[in-house]
């Protein structure tokens, strides 16, 4: 197995191949924080019901908690495995369906912009704050803002640029010969 089985194919005419590697890591990293998550609630609800509280995994559920939504945000971008802003695209094509991929990538890409300037100042006043008891600075978790939105705004201009020119609509599927039953998939 490669990491690049993770991935998607979907989609595939709206993709750089160059960026098949910072989605697979997105994926890897989302897969951590998931886990990360799931065993530091694990752990917590454990070390309390057996009366030794451990404090620290509060800020580390915490951190799995908010990187994971902000990496899957990512990677669901560049899967289109989110919910579109509308789904309704689908049943268009030509002209229409451009403007309006090209208008819900639009609105898409200005919400990552305020990801990025917004996040970005969330993280540097991070610095002033500090997470107890642990005391690391606020900007640790914070930093997960400005990054989605970098890897949002990549996606949706890579998914842009590709659909402007190969166009939205998914290529017809390449049918096998009439040679006999078609291979299982």
């Amino acid at each position: 197995m490669s990491i690049y089985d993770l991935v998607s194919p979907r989609e595939r005419h709206l993709k750089w191949r160059s960026l098949d590697a910072v989605e697979a890591a997105v994926m890897i990293l989302c897969g951590i924080a998931i886990g990360g998550f799931t065993a530091s609630v694990f752990l917590d609800v454990t070390t309390r019901t057996i009366g030794r509280p451990w404090l620290y995994l509060q800020e580390v559920t915490g951190h799995f908690f908010v990187w994971g939504v902000f990496l899957g945000c990512a990677a669901a971008t560049r899967r289109n495995d989110h919910l579109f802003l509308s789904a309704i695209t689908e049943t268009m094509r030509g002209t229409r369906r451009r403007f309006f991929e090209i208008f819900n990538r639009g609105v898409v890409l200005a919400v990552s912009f305020c990801l990025i300037v917004f996040g970005y100042l969330n993280f540097v006043h991070g610095f002033g704050s500090k997470r107890m008891p642990s005391l690391t600075p606020e900007a640790t978790l914070t930093a997960a803002i400005p990054v989605c939105g970098v890897l949002v705004m990549l996606f949706t201009i890579e998914q842009m640029v590709n659909g402007w020119r190969n166009g939205f609509e998914d290529p017809p599927a390449v049918l096998p010969a009439d040679d006999g039953p078609a291979p299982p998939p």
